[in-house]
């Protein structure tokens, strides 16, 4: 996983600058994600408001125009702004160049906020010189033009979503929706994005480094699948974890269980339960008073200085750093 918020107190107001073309779909997702965080008094945790480089209708890929009331002065005290994608393309996305009212309105965005890209969006940012040097996705039909037009940006054509600190970028999207509980939990823990996620009906966290499609979505019927597995083991990650009794669990050979489980999940078995250790070892540290060292048990690390390692590698914290930041508690040497 890629860097933890560190300012959670600025991450306030949420901005959609969309555009011509825009899907209303993405611009709901940012507004329905964002707009179910709260806080444990149930509080809002953030405002989400959407703007227009001109304020007005607004065409969208479906049959019907949007009205959006705010223009960009609405970037002025913006903390996380989202550019969705636009089905319209404009000279941003056919020649790389950035139309000059559009420029103008992503300079008002105020210095330290984060900006974030879903699907195509990742363009705009992209003919902005935010993505120069720098690792970003898009859409996988969209990455080879993208890597014509700009040569200078790190394209990782194959995960959800990066994230870069300030500037993030997703693929298609359903991704948008990752990214978005992703920045959630970044400010504000994996339990309030967890109960965003629930309230939403998704998947509470796919890692970004997850692959963008499977080229077979869908098992066929008689197929055996790799959910038994990953069930089984949300239920014993407190031990080691052999790859064979994995396979056993579905009845399949160890090579073709691996096999199944990448085209399934994006992402090897190991790496999964790892994934899912870190989360449960996040989890613990938010919700309980366990010392370090018991959570490093529980979660399946062994040891403190195992899971000390894992937090700094996932998220550039230590496990006393990281429950400091969401719940409060004393710094200690773990």
């Amino acid at each position: 996983m890629a860097n933890m918020c560190k300012d959670r107190a600025m991450t306030t107001r949420v901005a959609v600058l969309v555009r011509d073309g825009v899907m209303p779909m993405e611009l709901g997702l940012v507004h329905q994600l964002f707009g179910c965080a709260r806080s444990s008094s149930g509080d809002p945790l953030y405002e989400v408001v959407t703007c227009a480089v001109v304020p007005g209708l607004i065409r969208t890929d479906a049959d019907f125009p949007i009205h959006v009331e705010r223009g960009p002065e609405a970037l002025d005290d913006a903390r996380t702004v989202v550019l969705p994608a636009s089905h319209e393309p404009d000279e941003t996305e056919t020649e790389g160049r950035l139309p000059a009212d559009l420029a103008a309105a992503l300079a008002r965005i105020p210095d330290g906020a984060r900006i974030a890209s879903i699907c195509t969006g990742a363009f705009v940012l992209a003919a902005a010189g935010m993505l120069d040097g720098r690792r970003a996705t898009t859409h996988w039909k969209s990455c080879e033009h993208f890597r014509r037009l700009f040569p200078q940006v790190e394209l990782v054509p194959d995960v959800l979503y990066t994230d870069d600190g300030d500037v993030l970028t997703s693929a298609g999207e359903a991704s948008g929706i990752d990214l978005c509980l992703h920045l959630i939990r970044c400010d504000h823990g994996a339990a309030v994005a967890n109960e965003v996620a629930r309230t939403t009906v998704v998947p509470p966290h796919r890692e970004g480094g997850q692959a963008q499609y499977i080229r077979r979505p869908v098992p066929e019927p008689a197929a055996s699948t790799t959910a038994r597995a990953r069930a089984w083991a949300l239920e014993h990650l407190d031990r080691p974890i052999a790859l064979r009794e994995l396979a056993a669990q579905d009845a399949l050979s160890v090579r073709t269980f691996t096999r199944r489980f990448r085209e399934e999940v994006g992402i090897s078995p190991l790496q999964w339960i790892t994934g899912q250790r870190v989360e449960l070892a996040r989890r613990l540290l938010e919700e309980t008073d366990l010392p370090v060292e018991r959570i490093a048990s529980d979660s399946g690390f062994g040891t403190a200085a195992s899971l000390r390692q894992h937090l700094q590698t996932e998220l550039g914290v230590s496990p006393s750093g990281y429950r400091a930041t969401f719940r409060g508690a004393p710094r200690s040497e773990a």
